[in-house]
């Protein structure tokens, strides 16, 4: 296995120490990951890399509190919440994790403005409060004159660019995108990247998952599992 990145603190925004996840498929057991050791930064841009069964959509999972470790630890934020119920994890990731999925997932009866408002609401913001900051996503995003519109009357970029200031909204300490260019064409896909590449100078943390490697050029570390162990990491 390549050696990972190391260290703690205030600069480790999620680590994994000794990471195991093991599923039961009938008399079997499969290690979806299977002892991994890995350290993410403030501020820094990873891609993920492997093929299918790699083992890079589980670790996504168990970064992103979606689903927990068989054994070993993850510390977020310098707290092991490895063995938090399902209650704490859903409130790790509505105050500190936004997500940014390959098929949007808005609510397609909701307006841009009302779904990059939904977390606000979880989080008890008053209706101006919370307009107004949807309002200040939008813009940031390009969408400013598309706050009436619903997800159907909307562009593929242009649905990944709400999804891009939903994950914003709280000001998340990380965000995860699963293949977030992967309905998209290649003038969109470009186009949401240099928004990512953006929000990444700005400071956020990304880590994202992609099979595409002129996607994964964007990030400045790149990951590459294999049989639920990394098997390198290239960048600086």
């Amino acid at each position: 296995m390549a050696s990972s990145p190391s260290g703690s603190g205030p600069d480790i925004v999620a680590r994994l120490e000794n990471a195991r996840k093991i599923y039961t498929m009938g008399s079997q057991k499969v290690a979806a990951l299977g002892g991994i050791d890995i350290c993410f930064s403030k501020g820094s841009f990873w891609a993920i890399m492997g093929f299918s069964g790699s083992g890079k959509s589980t670790m996504m999972n168990i970064i992103g509190c979606l689903d927990r470790l068989t054994s070993g630890r993850y510390i977020f934020q310098g707290k092991d919440i490895s063995g938090l119920n399902d209650d704490a994890l859903s409130d790790i990731r509505l105050r500190h994790i936004g997500f940014i999925f390959q098929s949007f997932n808005l609510i397609s009866q909701l307006s841009v403005q009302r779904n990059i408002e939904l977390p606000l609401y979880y989080l008890g913001w008053d209706t101006n409060r919370s307009a107004d900051h949807a309002r200040d996503l939008a813009a940031m995003v390009g969408l400013e004159d598309r706050l009436d519109h619903r997800p159907a009357e909307l562009s593929g970029g242009q649905m990944q660019r709400v999804a891009i200031a939903r994950a914003l909204a709280t000001n998340p300490d990380l965000i995860l995108a699963d293949e977030p260019t992967g309905n998209l064409d290649s003038k969109t896909s470009r186009q949401i990247m240099e928004l990512l590449d953006k929000f990444h100078v700005a400071g956020k943390t990304i880590i994202m998952v992609t099979h595409e490697s002129h996607i994964a050029d964007y990030a400045r570390h790149r990951l590459y599992m294999k049989d639920g162990m990394i098997e390198r990491i290239e960048g600086d």
